[in-house]
Parts: structure tokens; sequence; C-alpha cells
């Protein structure tokens, strides 16, 4: 993942699953970058393998098990990994995959389930993904749907979703309820919900909002916001634009004042500037809190391990208590950094987004497999004896050693690339994806591995989660692709904005 050679997986590529061999295998890294067209045919090739076998033992469940064969509906069972993967299959212009998904999706009953329905993970999965496909088939690549019926249909269950999700905002404040049981119209009954599951709505409800002249759905979204641009009490603040984790769904005043750019908190914070760049004159105070948000980080969250002076991660904290505990799914925070550097033109906030790229390559780079780690740490009074040697040389210790075939570190690449066109970040999202899939691969797809540092990725825990589709492979194949109205400008002007899932939005007014 670096210029330095070293030995790593590659992965077989081809589009039949079945003609995969079942075992890994060693290669010795290329000296130089295969050409473009092959790096782009080789993710096409992945994303083709994964396809093929959900489509082949899964489909129309939510999520393919590869290892055995079989199948999981952790997503309600509405065919997430189908959703999930329209907007990858139309950028990489997959034409029958296309069709095969948008053919799907007027036959979902988007009201009936056997299972809990999480709002923001329906929201960004199965809204954000119609919302994302309806862009696409009704502007650049309308060429791809066969069917035009099936174009329509996209928003049309677009409102017919959101009008079955729409009773968790029905609460005294208006900050919804999060878990929901469609069988009875109620809930799980929880006090509080989270600053990302209530702060990672408003992109999707305002584009539905939008593209089906029906406000409400905006409004919704909207008013919960609301509590958290503005946060009360003031301890729940510990810095300017830095906020607690919970919310009160009886009040909307936060409830504690732990937080950072980890799971549970992050995508609040990655919206603030994407709502300003889908529309700058509706969401100014957006990118206000933003840049609040971003000048405290860089005063307070900033850290370099004790043995890693050259790197940088991002702290948690309580109150102003910081924690060096950091997660593969912070890795975002580079690339967030860096979009919003762009759009702002603020080339400081681009440099230290880069900082931050580079320490989440260390995490990379520095593993038995070339795949970071689910979580670690850079605390020298909490190193585990056994990793001392490991992190007096890397700068980190690990705390989860599982992948769950996580986007962040390559979705930051991707951002990195488009703002500085240094073709090292290619190499390293080329390195990425090469011991991603062939450490993964298994049986009839992709799995998530149980421990990065140990040879071979420890063992399979079978499970092929539908934002691979969405997320991992559509920013492995960006950052090598042609150029396009929806990649990521690097004069800060962009036509299209990418929600958390990485679906891709044209911004308010780019009908």
């Amino acid at each position: 993942m670096v210029r330095i050679k070293r030995v790593v997986a590659v992965a077989v590529l081809l589009s039949g699953a079945s003609a995969l061999p079942r075992r890994r295998k060693l290669y010795h890294r290329q000296e130089e970058l295969p050409p473009a067209e092959e790096r782009t045919q080789a993710v096409i090739g992945a994303f083709r393998t994964a396809w093929d076998g959900y489509y082949q033992y899964a489909f129309p469940n939510d999520e393919l098990l590869p290892q055995t064969n079989d199948f999981g509906n952790s997503r309600n069972g509405w065919g997430a990994s189908a959703v999930d993967a329209l907007s990858t299959a139309l950028v990489m212009q997959q034409k029958d995959i296309v069709n095969q998904i948008i053919d799907y999706i007027p036959t979902i009953d988007y009201y009936e389930t056997k299972t809990e329905v999480s709002l923001f993970e329906t929201t960004i999965r199965y809204l954000g993904g119609m919302l994302s496909g309806y862009d696409f088939l009704t502007g650049p690549l309308a060429d791809l749907a066969d069917n035009k019926t099936n174009v329509e249909a996209l928003l049309e269950q677009s409102k017919t979703l959101a009008n079955a999700l729409s009773y968790a905002f029905d609460t005294p404040s208006g900050v919804p309820y999060n878990n929901l049981n469609f069988a009875t119209r109620g809930n799980d009954g929880a006090s509080d919900n989270g600053l990302a599951t209530v702060g990672t709505l408003i992109l999707e409800w305002v584009r539905l909002a939008d593209l089906s002249g029906n406000s409400t759905y905006g409004d919704l979204a909207a008013k919960a916001e609301q509590y958290l641009l503005n946060p009360t009490p003031s301890p729940s603040e510990p810095w300017p634009g830095l906020v607690g984790s919970a919310i009160s769904i009886e009040t909307g005043v936060f409830t504690n004042a732990n937080g950072g750019w980890n799971g549970g908190t992050d995508s609040f914070y990655e919206y603030l500037i994407k709502m300003y760049i889908y529309d700058p004159s509706r969401f100014s105070d957006f990118a206000d809190r933003w840049v609040l948000a971003i000048d405290s980080s860089i005063a307070h969250l900033a850290s370099s391990p004790k043995p890693r002076p050259d790197i940088t991660f991002l702290a948690a904290y309580n109150g102003q208590n910081l924690s060096l505990i950091s997660q593969h799914l912070a890795c975002f925070d580079g690339g967030n950094f860096i979009l919003g550097g762009q759009v702002l033109h603020r080339q400081d906030y681009i440099d230290f987004g880069l900082e931050l790229v580079n320490g989440c390559h260390e995490t990379y780079i520095q593993t038995a497999t070339h795949i970071g780690p689910e979580t670690f740490g850079w605390d020298p009074a909490a190193v585990p004896a056994d990793q001392a040697s490991f992190f007096n040389r890397t700068g980190f210790y690990i705390r989860d050693g599982g992948y769950q075939l996580r986007p962040e570190v390559i979705e930051s690449y991707y951002y990195a690339y488009r703002a500085t066109g240094d073709a090292k970040y290619q190499e390293w999202a080329w390195d990425a994806f090469q011991a991603i899939t062939a450490t993964t691969r298994v049986g009839s797809g992709y799995s998530s591995i149980s421990d990065v540092n140990a040879e071979g990725g420890g063992r399979f825990t079978n499970f092929q989660e539908s934002f691979w589709f969405a997320e991992v492979l559509k920013y492995s194949y960006l950052i090598h692709a042609e150029e396009a109205e929806w990649q990521v400008s690097r004069e800060g002007k962009n036509k299209w904005v990418f929600n958390t899932e990485a679906h891709p939005f044209r911004v308010a007014g780019g009908e």
C-alpha cells in the first residue's frame, strides 16, 4: 500500500463465482501500477463476483453468507444488497445488473417486515440507494434503464418507504425514535436517540422532499436536526462544534458530553458540510457548525502516538477528557476534512485531512494482511503486553482485529486523490483493494474476517455486508475511473454529493 515492496495477497478476479479458487494465494507486489483500465476492470470483476454469488444464493434477501452459500436478513428482508448495489452498478455501467435491480425494487413491500426497523440504516441504505438510482436514471445514465416505468418506481417507492418510516418523528420534541416495530407502529421505548442516528437523515429526506415536491419529508428531518445545531445544555458541547452522543427524545436536549469522530457520532459531522454542498443557500449554517467542529478537532482532538510522532489520529472525548481510541469507522474523517477544505477553499483543512489519511494508511500497512483493524488505540499506558513491540514500531495497538468489509480508509484515499491528483493515493487504494479481496474471498463471495493481524485474516465470519457493494467497491472503482460529472470536483464545485452509504445525489438545482 506504499511504494515499499511487500508481499501481499491478490485476488483472482473472474466474473463467475464458481470459477474462483477457495484458497488464498500470495503474490509479489508489482513495481508499477497496472493501467487504469486494468484496475477498473478488476474492481468490476470483484463486483460481479459478489453480485453473482448474492444473486444465486441470497437474492432477494438482504445479504449473502458466502462461506455456506446461504442468506441473511439483517435489514428487514427487503433486499438490502440489491438496493445498495444499484448506484455502484450504475457508475460501473453494468446494465444487466442495473435492470435486475430496478425490475425488483417495485415489488418490495416496505410496510411488511418481521424484524425491527432502524430509521438510520433504512434511510442511508434503502432510501439513499433508490434516490441515487433515480437521480442517475433520470439524468446522465438514463440509457441504462430498459423499462422507464421502473425508473419512476424508484421515486414512488422512496415516498412509500418514507411514509412507512415517518411515524418515528411523532414525538414530543420531533427527535425520532430509531428502532421501530412496523407491526404495531411502535418503537423500542428508548429515552434517547444518538447523534449519528438523528443527524444522518437530513440529506436523504431533504432530497426526497425536493424530488417529490412534498416539503414535509424534509421538514421532519430538519426539525430534529435543529436540536443538534443548537445544542443544550452548554456542558454537552465541550468545545465549540463538538457535542455529545445522546439526545433526549422527549425534550431534544443532550444527555451526555461523550463524542468524537467514531461510530455513533461520525456521520453527523460528515453531513454538516455535505448539506452545504447540497444547497449552500439553504444550509449555510451547517457549514458554520462544521467549521466550528473542525477547528475544535484540530485544536483539541489531534493526537500523535508517542512512538510515532509523524502520524496523527483524532481522539474520542468525555467532556474535555480524551480517550486515545479510534476505529476503522472514523477513518472517513480525513476525506471529510479534505472535502470541506476544497469547498470552502481552506488549504489548512485539506492539509490536516491528508495527515489523517496518512495515519489511517499506517493502520493498513502495518498488519499481517495489510487491512486495518476495527478498533485501535495509542495510549501508552494501555498497551497490551503482547503488543508492546508492535506498538513501539507502529504507534498503535489493536483492540479489535476484525474487518467487516468497511470502506472508510479507501473512501479517504479517494478524496485525497481527487484533491491532490497524487497517484500515491491510487497506489494505496489499489493495494488495499488487492489485500481485501484476496483475504476476504471465500465460497460465493467475500466475507468479513476475525483478525487482520493473523496470517490469512484469522477465520471467516461468513457475512457479506450490503455496503461492500455500495461503498468499498464504488470508491475502489472511482479512484481509478475516468472523469464524470459525479466524481468529486478538484475545484470544490460539485454537481453531486455522496451520502454516508456512498450513494451520489445530484445537488439542488442540478436537475
